[in-house]
């Protein structure tokens, strides 16, 4: 496998207004469009939560869009990234909303 074909796997809670905002419902759709993999969720404390799997480029595109675009009217304050790590393949085969 080359290091450009590299799958990366990494969780990320995004802070702000961004519950009741469709942030869930444009996120599988960025995830969708951009090629990657994995979940999102709302939090009990307003949070949304998620991992997303893919090539590292494609999950560095995801992980933009989680921290500066989000849905059209929610209000990104931060969004933090962890537990990120290279991966041999993919665990999930396609991006979704968990309740």
């Amino acid at each position: 496998m080359s290091a450009a074909r590299a799958l990366k796997s990494v969780d990320y809670e995004v802070f702000g207004y961004v519950q009741g905002v469709c942030f869930r419902m444009y996120a599988e759709s960025e995830a969708k469009k951009i090629g990657v993999v994995g979940w999102v969720k709302n939090t009990g404390k307003g949070t949304v939560i998620g991992q997303v799997q893919g090539p590292e480029e494609k999950v560095n595109s995801m992980k933009s869009w989680l921290s500066r675009v989000g849905s059209p009217s929610s209000r990104i304050d931060r969004t933090n990234f962890s537990n990120e790590k290279a991966i041999s393949k993919l665990e999930y085969t396609n991006f979704s909303i968990r309740y």
